[in-house]
């Protein structure tokens, strides 16, 4: 890392290559499908490369590079919401994840896909983070710039969701209310 901010263009190619499956990770699991993961991981490892010299130290460089990527994931998103959707249907087709002759493993990886592209973003993120990528609070506190407090309540009311989502039979908004 320090010979990358310094300018020797091979060890930040050796840097890129050995985070890009964390960063691909992360942004599949904030994105929710492939081709908004692989925009998001390019803009993401485009703002390592051209950022790296902002990395002090003061932190872990996995925080600040999951900080780094997060932002670049959730930017991403924005840009996607503001594009139009030209030629796609208004109704998304649901999947019935038990006619699909699929293994146990996908199917569980579908199902908690889909549950949770349902979260909120702020939810999303936080419990992502949590939850996939083991970081403890303060850390995920010090990636998204909001107190542990704030943390540990988005990762509760994110994981409700994600269990009333996930429950066969119960439907439920993204705030975790009983839809009738």
């Amino acid at each position: 890392m320090r010979a990358a901010q310094k300018g020797n263009a091979e060890a930040l190619d050796q840097l890129l290559r050995r985070h890009h499956d964390k960063v691909w990770g992360i942004c599949r699991r904030l994105a929710g499908n492939d081709a908004d993961a692989l925009d998001a991981t390019q803009e993401a490892l485009i703002a390592l490369a051209t950022r790296l010299n902002r990395f002090d130290g003061k932190s872990r460089f996995t925080t600040w590079l999951y900080r780094v990527t997060t932002n670049a994931c959730l930017d991403e998103l924005r840009r996607r919401d503001r594009r139009p959707l030209v030629g796609l249907d208004a109704e998304v087709e649901v999947v019935d994840l038990s006619a699909t002759p699929v293994d146990g493993l996908v199917a569980d990886r579908l199902l908690i896909d889909a549950a949770l592209a349902r979260l909120p973003e702020e939810f999303r993120v936080a419990v992502v983070l949590r939850d996939l990528l083991d970081l403890d609070y303060a850390e995920i506190s010090e990636i998204l710039d909001i107190p542990p407090g704030t943390v540990r309540s988005r990762i509760a009311r994110g994981r409700a969701a994600l269990a009333n989502f996930i429950t066969p039979g119960n439907q439920t908004d993204s705030s975790g209310r009983q839809n009738l």
